[in-house]
């Protein structure tokens, strides 16, 4: 991946509207996951790329140094030859002051050809340095929006899961109807009043046997009376 394309990245990423983006979404959750994943691959990525680009945009500043003081030295060089050639010449000797203007036109063809490069190269190292300064900002900002996104993403798990109980335990609670004989609650109350039934019918038993143990003692006491008065009787004749 060029480090165009990174950067275009980048920067879409680091000026997105991650609220917008979750209000629009329709699982938030796989969105904030998704983000989260976007972000991580495209900060991996980025670091690269800031990494490659500092790289060659110091190989090019070490380039332009260099030759601006090759630029300089021949300078000096051409300079020195051209004195030399002065000295050379004023002191009669013609043919070894050309010789030293030579050289000093060569020094000089070195100087300019090296001043060229490094004014050629300048724009680029400007390029360069812009590239690396808005990959670093926004690879900056997209580590920051990472940081927000990953408690966003814990926050917004926990609140559906708490939502998700809430949910259950509401279903729960709807799927028991106090007034349906047929729920649990209405089948328990059935069994109760069965169970109280069923006493009030033995406690009705026991009364009605009670009762008629009584009126046996009665009758009993009635044939008593009657044998007494008959023993009177046959006493009396």
């Amino acid at each position: 991946m060029t480090k165009q394309t990174v950067l275009g990245r980048v920067t879409q990423l680091a000026k997105a509207n991650i609220d917008a983006l979750l209000d629009q979404a329709e699982d938030p959750q796989k969105m904030l996951d998704q983000l989260i994943r976007d972000y991580t691959s495209n900060i991996s990525e980025a670091e690269q790329a800031v990494a490659t680009t500092i790289g060659n945009l110091r190989l090019m500043e070490q380039d332009h140094r260099e030759d601006v003081e090759a630029a300089e030295e021949w300078g000096e060089k051409a300079l020195a030859a051209s004195r030399k050639a002065d000295e050379l010449r004023a002191g009669g000797s013609a043919a070894e002051a050309d010789t030293f203007d030579n050289l000093a036109k060569v020094a000089l063809g070195r100087q300019l050809q090296s001043e060229k490069e490094a004014k050629t190269a300048e724009p680029t190292i400007a390029s360069q340095t812009e590239v690396v300064d808005k990959l670093r900002s926004g690879l900056d900002r997209m580590k920051a929006k990472l940081t927000e996104l990953k408690p966003k993403r814990d926050e917004l798990v926990a609140r559906v899961k708490s939502a998700q109980a809430q949910n259950r335990m509401m279903d729960s609670v709807s799927s028991i109807d106090v007034l349906d004989p047929t729920s649990e609650i209405g089948r328990f109350e059935d069994r109760v009043r069965r169970e109280e039934a069923k006493a009030l019918g033995k406690q009705e038993l026991a009364a009605s046997s009670l009762d008629a143990q009584f009126e046996q003692l009665d009758t009993l006491g009635a044939s008593a009376e009657v044998e007494a008065l008959l023993a009177a009787l046959k006493t009396a004749s």
